[in-house]
């Protein structure tokens, strides 16, 4: 049978056997396995426990429930309820200014814990009543909060670009740098979207009123500045030893969490409840993601023992002829039609043994060193659009979850539009200027 005809029947097996509901680390492991098995005899029922191996030999993934856990420690203990409440009171009397203000939080957040759904939560249990609340129409409200907590996977510590760097066998440090640009370039044109449509339309997001504007005296203003050196500084303290290669990522990590813990422990905060539930909520997430790793890593085990990915490869630039660009673009295109059905990880597992290796042969005109972590924050980009697009976008079911009953589903597939098209004027942007995501990392670690 030919090497592109295993690899169309192990895909449509895969997504066939997805559309029954089940797990998606059972369904790409039990499809590996069985490949592999058809493939290659009784020895290839050893796949499934090859990749086990190779998953506890991954030193850095150690850094991942450390990640995880501080986003948590953050909402649970309330620390982010201080930052929007300086957001609220310098921001509140313009326009659209809680709105801009919700942005500037989910990006501190962003920076703290590399989580969309960390941000999802904070927004909606912080954000939501208060705008509400202030008069914001509520697609208004709800296209902020999912558009702004989706900026979790891009800016570092992101958790995504954790699982890139450890499938494309990209260095972390690097990937990390390349998303900042781009993750402030996102939020920056959020505030652009915002502020602009605040200034046309005024009943969407109304400014404080003069007497509550009167109620706030600049004692508190200059107080509530306090509430922003917080994030800054546990950002810092993980931050800097790692750039500097004073500490390794699990070490910086480690950092992280004890200087959040730390800061919630001085404002009194850290209890045994937001412990527990910090706790139980992070074993839960970080067993997912290894269960999605290990059956991913068997995947592409039958991938390289097949050859299918020179195959495709071949497929596309001598068969059918297509461009490195072309190429790309149909690969951005299928991670959004993916992403209407499936979470970034699953997109990620799914198709990384394919596209990873690909991108990396492509001449796109960029160093080969620095392709993939260009395309890293594609892949990213492309999965913040995911979260966002109906009708199974990841964010678009926290937001029903958390969102009270006078917003409908369909105001909450309405809301994400604008933010949508701002997201992929964002990915062809990257596309098109590079050196936006690659700037800063050549400039830290000069090749």
């Amino acid at each position: 049978m030919p090497q592109e005809l295993i690899a169309v029947l192990m895909f449509s097996t895969m997504l066939l056997l997805m559309m029954t509901g089940q797990r998606v680390f059972g369904i790409i492991g039990f499809v590996a396995v069985v490949a592999s098995i058809a493939l290659w005899g009784t020895g290839g029922h050893t796949m499934g426990f090859s990749a086990g191996m190779k998953l506890m030999k991954w030193y850095p993934l150690l850094s991942l429930p450390m990640f995880v856990y501080m986003g948590y420690v953050m909402s649970e203990s309330r620390l982010a309820e201080d930052l929007y409440r300086m957001f609220h009171v310098w921001f509140g009397p313009v326009p659209g200014g809680l709105a801009i203000g919700t942005i500037l939080l989910m990006v501190l957040i962003s920076a703290m814990n590399g989580l969309s759904v960390a941000g999802m939560a904070i927004g909606s249990t912080i954000a939501l009543p208060e705008l509400l609340k202030r008069g914001y129409d509520k697609q208004m409200v709800t296209g902020t909060i999912q558009a702004g907590s989706s900026l979790g996977i891009l800016i570092p510590p992101s958790v995504v670009l954790v699982l890139y760097a450890m499938i494309a066998r990209a260095p972390v440090s690097e990937l990390w740098l390349a998303g900042v640009i781009p993750g402030l370039v996102m939020a920056g044109m959020f505030i652009l979207y915002i502020g602009i449509r605040s200034a046309l339309q005024p009943r969407l997001a109304p400014a404080l009123s003069a007497e509550e504007r009167a109620e706030i005296s600049w004692a508190d203003r200059i107080s509530t500045l306090r509430a922003g050196v917080l994030p800054l500084l546990i950002f810092a303290t993980m931050m800097t030893p790692f750039i500097y290669g004073w500490a390794s990522l699990v070490e910086s990590s480690v950092i992280g969490v004890a200087t959040t813990v730390l800061a919630a422990v001085i404002k009194r905060r850290f209890n045994w409840a937001v412990f527990e539930t910090a706790s139980r909520n992070t074993l839960g997430i970080s067993c997912m993601f290894m269960w999605i790793i290990l059956a991913a890593l068997a995947f592409g085990a039958v991938f390289d023992g097949l050859g299918a990915v020179k195959a495709i490869d071949s497929l596309f630039t001598e068969k059918l002829g297509f461009g490195p660009w072309t190429i790309l673009i149909l690969m951005q295109l299928s991670f959004l039609v993916m992403g209407m059905f499936l979470d970034d990880t699953a997109m990620l597992v799914i198709v990384a043994p394919l596209y990873v290796p690909l991108v990396a042969r492509l001449d796109l005109g960029l160093p080969p060193d620095q392709v993939l972590i260009w395309y890293g924050v594609l892949y990213t980009i492309t999965c913040q659009i995911a979260y966002l697009t109906p009708p199974f976008g990841y964010n678009l079911f926290l937001m029903r979850a958390f969102a009270p009953p006078e917003i409908s589903m369909g105001d909450i597939y309405r809301s994400v539009t604008p933010f949508v098209l701002v997201m992929v004027a964002t990915l062809v942007l990257i596309m098109a200027v590079p050196d936006l995501a690659l700037w800063l990392p050549n400039t830290v670690y000069p090749k």
